[in-house]
């Protein structure tokens, strides 16, 4: 009798775009550009909805069909189309540049409870820039640790419960608004006319540097690639989940954005409200309706939620994308091991290794709206620079269409017209990008140091990517680092930590003698991670970090 072999569980169609929706498009991603813009918004998402979003949600419904057997996404599709070697370097850039959103989501699951506690948003009060960086940090460090036990079923729950409540709850909050019109409620912000939703000043440098923003809110439906190969029938059904994303993104921005204009004056927005203003959204409209702060509370756990999953899923998806089809001959052995559940833990340490240094650094800024606005600004520069790899490669697929034919899906049947699309999208993207390192939200103490910050970091970002095929070279060489130098580049790493959160804090300190606790916390984090670090470097028994890396 031959052995019975267990049916695979395939994911359908649905749960991979509630899966992908949570990494795309949210309440908070509304918010961020109605106070860049404010009523304006509504026009800018009309554009990029018809010009940026419908299209780029298409070209990766194409791209997934076309390699619908591919597990790695954007670094398959472009070591299909360009080699190994580009194919590294577009799966290092599209991992890393997605680092300051997984800080970003951590700040929010951070601001979350800080709701849930406390009832408003005044987190600087309750807790100062060293606590808000140590709470951030215990969020990486138990989440990737929980994770670590959760089997990949855990990643379709939270992302159902997570991306179906939130649109339930944004739905709600247009249903709200439109029924609270109807029965004579108010409009906060005046005029509100016609001309309102018009730029005043479309080619000023501070209006066109706020776009880069609306491209980081509407990426990221690519990190659904990697799922392909558990659906039943990928070449049909992915692209199914890109247009039910597409379709949840339009109701979501445009109803959003003119929702917010009812209850905020679009020409006197609270400085703190991209850090806060989905809490107030609810809080005012649940007032309005005599709910109190109910609809308040039930939006801060529903966003707790959500962006645990979003945690979840851009930890899991943008981890597979960079290891899982990397050639491994770019990359340190160590990274491309996993253990015994299947999952690359070292790249999920290396993940949180690398999040506490752009927390750090963020932490050089003096109020956490600060550091929460500048996040968001580096997301807008980098986030929209790794997504020009996936017009690239749709592009050279167009190109060559005879060596990559698409079995069920395609978007554009003209191969010419295809590429000419593949082009727009990708100098539009790029352009965005550039002008988005102007600081957006800065201040005359800020402006300096948030502009030296948003170039410095994408720089290291690129030599740390360079980095990696030197250091696996010298694997390969047998002349590999020692553990003496890697206790040597701990201690280093540990002390500049120590001293950007210390420049950060130093302010505080003067004024709140309490704040010496937080530099004894402090340093027993940095200590704690310098502990972690040297014990994974341990040869072999740990299964994280070899000692001859």
């Amino acid at each position: 009798m031959e052995p019975e072999t267990k049916q695979k569980q395939y994911i359908p169609w649905v749960v991979v775009g509630l899966m992908d929706f949570v990494t795309v498009i949210g309440f908070d991603d509304i918010i961020y550009n109605f106070q860049n813009q404010g009523l304006v918004a509504v026009t800018s998402w009309v554009l990029m909805t018809i010009f940026y979003v419908i299209p780029y949600n298409l070209i990766v419904a194409h791209m997934g069909s076309t390699f619908s057997e591919q597990g790695g996404g954007i670094t398959s599709w472009m070591r299909q189309v360009n080699g190994d070697t580009v194919g590294y370097y577009a799966a290092w850039f599209y991992w890393i540049t997605g680092l300051p959103y997984v800080v970003d989501v951590a700040n929010s699951v951070v601001i979350s409870f800080g709701w849930i506690t406390n009832g408003n948003g005044d987190i600087q009060s309750h807790m100062g820039n060293a606590w808000f960086g140590v709470f951030t940090a215990v969020v990486f460090v138990l989440f990737i640790w929980i994770q670590h036990f959760f089997k990949n079923k855990s990643l379709e729950w939270m992302s159902t419960i997570g991306g179906g409540a939130m649109f339930i709850m944004t739905v709600l909050f247009v249903v709200m608004t439109f029924a609270g019109l109807a029965h004579g409620n108010p409009i906060a912000t005046h005029p509100f006319k016609f001309s309102a939703f018009m730029p005043k000043h479309f080619f000023s440098l501070s209006f066109l540097s706020t776009f880069g923003l609306f491209v980081f809110a509407m990426n990221g439906s690519e990190l659904a690639a990697p799922y392909t190969a558990d659906m039943k029938h990928p070449a049909k059904d992915f692209p199914k989940a890109l247009k039910m994303i597409a379709i949840m993104t339009m109701f979501l921005t445009l109803l959003g954005t003119f929702s917010l204009g009812v209850y905020f004056n679009a020409h006197h927005l609270p400085n703190d409200l991209k850090m806060n203003g989905s809490y107030y959204a609810f809080q005012a409209i649940g007032q309005q309706f005599g709910m109190g702060n109910a609809l308040m509370y039930l939006f801060a756990v529903v966003q707790g939620i959500y962006m645990l999953a979003q945690l979840a899923v851009i930890l899991d998806a943008s981890t597979r994308v960079f290891l899982s089809d990397v050639a491994k001959r770019f990359m340190p052995r160590q990274l491309t091991k996993k253990n015994s559940d299947g999952l690359p833990i070292n790249g999920y340490w290396l993940t949180t290794i690398l999040c506490a240094v752009i927390m750090a650094l963020g932490g050089m800024l003096p109020k956490i709206n600060d550091i929460f606005n500048w996040l968001l600004n580096l997301n807008g520069i980098v986030s929209p620079l790794s997504t020009m790899f996936l017009f690239w490669a749709y592009m050279m697929v167009r190109k060559h269409s005879d060596r990559y034919p698409t079995p069920d899906y395609t978007y554009i049947k003209n191969d010419k017209l295809g590429f000419a699309v593949g082009t727009w999208m990708l100098v539009v993207t790029f352009l965005l990008a550039v002008l988005g390192f102007f600081p957006t939200d800065a201040n005359e103490d800020t402006f300096a140091l948030m502009l030296t910050l948003n170039i410095l970091v994408p720089i290291g970002m690129v030599a740390l990517g360079f980095s990696m095929p030197w250091i696996a070279k010298r694997q390969q060489r047998g002349n590999a680092f020692g553990p003496g130098t890697w206790w040597a580049i701990t201690i280093v790493v540990a002390l500049a930590l120590l001293g950007l959160v210390g420049y950060g804090m130093y302010t505080n300190l003067l004024v709140h003698l309490a704040s010496a606790l937080r530099w004894v916390l402090i340093v027993i984090v940095d200590g704690a991670l310098l502990w972690l670090i040297a014990h994974f470097t341990k040869d072999g028994r740990n299964g994280v970090v070899n000692q001859d890396l």
